[in-house]
């Protein structure tokens, strides 16, 4: 019985994690920012302050226009129901830098596409240890192999370690890469009265989330190939 609940709740969160992981980096609201500031002043901005609103994931970075005073009122409408049609997107990966970075460095922008690989690289050995991790757990059947059953809890709490260094390699990435001090002050020169935000958005606040679940369902599925091990002496 109480193995029986063990492979119940091992393979829930195991469940749960894989679908946070595939809803995490299949978004691309891992990081926000809005631009506010009127440049112009012509007669079109007499509506109400201008604002560029942008967010990015791992595959793709978008931005889009909008009104200051509007977005106030209903920014989630803004950022995801109700964006502008002139909304452009670009291959993330072809654009290596955070949101409103400077790519004129050379240097930096070689650095950025390395880094941007290494942590690809990790990606997908994640995505990998999760397959391998499911269909040991599969193959494994009730109380069938014990070995099976650590097997998949050892593949579940790599796959968990793999995409935890991917987020805090991405925490790194954002902190070391956006300087958004100098791209303010930089702006500020035509625009006084700039000002940009950034913050991490859901797709980024759900990646640990899915880490959390992947490393218990792993431990769950130790503790009952263990277990196993333990009855079949």
């Amino acid at each position: 019985m109480k193995l029986s609940v063990g492979i119940f709740f091992g393979g829930f969160f195991a469940a749960l994690g894989v679908l946070l992981f595939l809803v995490a980096f299949g978004t691309d609201y891992w990081l926000l920012a809005t631009e506010i500031g009127t440049c112009s002043k012509a007669p079109e901005d007499a509506g109400g302050e201008k604002a560029t609103f942008h967010h990015e994931g791992f595959f793709w970075r978008c931005w889009f226009s909008g009104n200051v005073r509007e977005s106030n009122a209903s920014m989630w409408n803004f950022w995801y129901t109700n964006q502008s049609p002139s909304k452009n997107c670009t291959h993330a990966y072809l654009s290596p830098f955070p949101i409103l970075r400077d790519e004129h460095n050379s240097t930096s922008y070689d650095s950025a596409i390395i880094y941007r690989g290494f942590w690809t690289v990790l990606m997908l050995l994640g995505v990998l240890s999760i397959v391998m991790a499911s269909f040991f757990i599969i193959c494994a059947a009730p109380f069938a192999s014990h070995i099976l059953y650590k097997a998949g809890g050892g593949f579940f709490i790599i796959a968990g370690v793999l995409f935890s260094l991917v987020v805090v390699m991405y925490v790194i990435w954002v902190q070391a890469m956006a300087d958004l001090e100098n791209y303010t002050n930089m702006k500020k020169m035509d625009c006084p009265d700039f000002a940009v935000y950034v913050h991490y958005g859901w797709s980024f606040m759900l990646a640990p989330i899915g880490v959390f679940f992947a490393l218990l369902a792993g431990m769950l599925f130790l503790l009952v190939g263990r277990a196993i091990y333990l009855h079949s002496d």
